[in-house]
This record gives C-alpha cells, sequence and structure tokens, in this order.
C-alpha cells in the first residue's frame, strides 16, 4: 500500500498525520508512506526529523477581511493555488499513492483536489469540534471523513463521516501520576500544570501568575507552567509585581518550555490550558479535569466549541478571556483543591469521552475502502 500524507501550519495538524503513518508503518507490511506540505511550515522539519519523506509544495492562506494588504496577499495565495496544482499533480504521478490523507494544512485543498481529479482515494482528518473553511469545502470531495467528535459533523455538509477520535502520541497513555512525580521529584500534594503552547499566551501567564500569587501564600499546592517564548519575556514581571520570588517556593516548577508533557500531564490533577484539539484528547485519554480558556484569536472561533464539549459533559470548566475573573478562577480551583469528589468526578467525565484506538479505527477503515 501506498500512503501520501498532506499536514502542514501547525503540529496540531502534523502529529496527528504523523501518528497514523508510524501506526500503519508498523502494522502493514508492505506500506510506503510519503508526506507533502509547504516547505517553509514545521511540517518540513517534523516529518524529516521523524524519517518520513517530503515533498515540498507551495502554498498560502486566503485572508476574509477587506483591505488592501489583503488583497495583494490574496492575489499571491491565489497565484501559489494555481502552481501548486501542478507540482501535486507531479508528486501523485512520481509516487502513485492508493490514498491520500489530509489532517489540515493549505497544501491540503491542491493535493486532495488532483488526487479526485486521478480517481485516487482521499481522506480527511478534523480534529476540531467546529471545521475549519477548506475541510468544509473538502469534505463534500473526500471518500471518508474521520472527525475526532461527533458534535462536528452537524457542521460539515452531507458526506462520508466517521467518529474515531483524534490520534495521540503512545507515551501520553504510559505514563502513572506515581512514576511521573518520582521523575519530577514531586511529593503527593495537589498538583496543577498550566500552560499556553510553544509560543506561550500573555492570558494563560497572567492567569497563572494571579493563581500562584494565592498558592503560593500556603505552599501547599505544586504548580507546572510552561510560559512560552511569550512568557519569558513577561512572567518573571508578572510574578514580580505579585512580589513572588519564585525560587523560594521549591513546589513552583516554572519551564519555558514543556518538553516532557506525557510525564507534567500525569502528574497533574488539574489542567489550566487552551482548548486546542489534539491538547483535549490528551486531557481526555489521561482523564484530567480542566479548566479551559480559549484562544480568541482563531479561525471559527474552534477552540471555544471544542472547549464546549467537555464543558457540557462537566469534564472542564470553560473561561472565556473577555470574562476571565481572578476571583472566579480562584474560586473554581478551589472548589477542585478541596473536594475530592468533584475532581474524581470530573476525571471520570473526561475519561469517558476518550477514544484511545483512533489509529486502529482510521486504518481499519482505510483497508476496507481500499
Amino acid at each position: 500500500m501506498r500512503m501520501l500524507f498532506v499536514a502542514g501550519g501547525t503540529a496540531g495538524h502534523i502529529n496527528p498525520a504523523l501518528a497514523i503513518a508510524d501506526y500503519c508503518k508498523e502494522n502493514l507490511k508492505d506500506v510506503e508512506i510519503e508526506f507533502a506540505g509547504t516547505p517553509n511550515g514545521m511540517e518540513a522539519k517534523l516529518v524529516t526529523k521523524a524519517g518520513y519523506k517530503f515533498n515540498p509544495v507551495k502554498s498560502r492562506g486566503f485572508k476574509r477581511h477587506i483591505s488592501v494588504k489583503n488583497f495583494f496577499r490574496n492575489a499571491n495565495a491565489l497565484y501559489l493555488f494555481l502552481m501548486s496544482n501542478f507540482k501535486s499533480r507531479e508528486i501523485l504521478k512520481n509516487f502513485k499513492p492508493d490514498i491520500v490523507i489530509g489532517t489540515g494544512g493549505y497544501a491540503c485543498a491542491s493535493v486532495l483536489l488532483q488526487a479526485k481529479r486521478m480517481n485516487i482515494k482521499t481522506a480527511i482528518h478534523e480534529q476540531n469540534a467546529y471545521p475549519g473553511v477548506t475541510n468544509k469545502f473538502l469534505a463534500k470531495k473526500a471518500d471518508i471523513v474521520f472527525v475526532a467528535v461527533k458534535e462536528a459533523i452537524k457542521r460539515l455538509p452531507p458526506c462520508n463521516a466517521i467518529v474515531v477520535g483524534n490520534p495521540l502520541r503512545k507515551n501520553v497513555l504510559t505514563k502513572t501520576k506515581e512514576q511521573a512525580r518520582e521523575i519530577l521529584n514531586m511529593d503527593n500534594n495537589f498538583c496543577i500544570l498550566s500552560f499556553g503552547g510553544s509560543l506561550g499566551a500573555v492570558k494563560i501567564n497572567e492567569i497563572a501568575a494571579d493563581l500562584i500569587a494565592w498558592h503560593n501564600k500556603f505552599k501547599k499546592i505544586n504548580h507546572i507552567h510552561g510560559m512560552g517564548k511569550i512568557g519569558a519575556q513577561c512572567f518573571p514581571d508578572m510574578l514580580k509585581e505579585r512580589n513572588i520570588v519564585a525560587s523560594k517556593n521549591p513546589r513552583l516548577y516554572i519551564r519555558n518550555y514543556i518538553y516532557n508533557m506525557d510525564v507534567c500531564l500525569a502528574a497533574a490533577d488539574l489542567v489550566i490550558c487552551r482548548s486546542g484539539a489534539l491538547t483535549l484528547s490528551e486531557l481526555e485519554a489521561t482523564a484530567k479535569p480542566s479548566i479551559l480558556i480559549p484562544s480568541p484569536n482563531v479561525a471559527e472561533n474552534h477552540q471555544y466549541y471544542n472547549a464546549l464539549v467537555l464543558e457540557q459533559k462537566n469534564a472542564a470548566v470553560l473561561i472565556e478571556e473577555k470574562n476571565y475573573n481572578k476571583e472566579f478562577l480562584i474560586k473554581t480551583v478551589k472548589s477542585f483543591y478541596e473536594d475530592e469528589e468533584k475532581l474524581k468526578q470530573y476525571s471520570k467525565n473526561a475519561a469517558s469521552l476518550a477514544v484511545k484506538n483512533t489509529t486502529e479505527l482510521i486504518l481499519n477503515e482505510i483497508k476496507k475502502m481500499l
């Protein structure tokens, strides 16, 4: 079997493709796998590092806001899209895949459309509860559409959709709390994990600083916080403004970036973060109660709809940035800290949403289709 994956833009698109590809590589005897994506995106680096051949397809997204700057940007995006059709066709002719699987990113459109014209089977995977414009368009043409949650189906046009969850990294599922805390040299006290992604987020850092200012007074709560690139510039000042000296509290684990997220997730009792699709799938798979602060700066406000799924199942508390209130946050965290039964119930509810065999489900459906 020959499989071509198309992914790009963010790790949220690339990691699912890599997870599926790795599973197929492990479980199919004769399989050849290649990737396509934008040459300047994260995909070029991550895919080659994972050991797969990468085929570059230049592409760029369209901007819907009308302005002179966006007019020229969209003109360039249109030019790249037209040129990418020729490049996509060339890749498909050379590799001759049995199936093309798109997991998001601008390059998906041209590659999947050309595959369809060449009668090659196509599939897409939608990670979010609120599908993006590209996947809404491609769903009508794809042979099969894999979605992470059932809520996504009603927001797609009529198509052959199946709920499979989000593909997860193996290491996220294998660590126990005891193992993780031993690795971190952490005791059994309540542990909060907060982060805003690799770049970080000003609001998440502000929230973490407010929270630390509260529990730093009694020093009984362990707190792991990933500042991110943005936070490295502003978070130390936020702590200083609140008269906090991090070095004097051994329960604070403050880092620029969390490289061992599997360990930190396993160690945590409560997680405070954004609501990207893969992050939420990891919270569900590890049964972690959470306080979710969706990024307001994403297409279609999809992080809000992702978080809404968990809130409606009492697996998370949803707080929009525009409604953030320090007193409410502390009250919410206290309710988890002081009420073990509530913590257990939210954990159980999160676990009930998890789909841990996503890659297996996807491969089985591909086998049926081919």
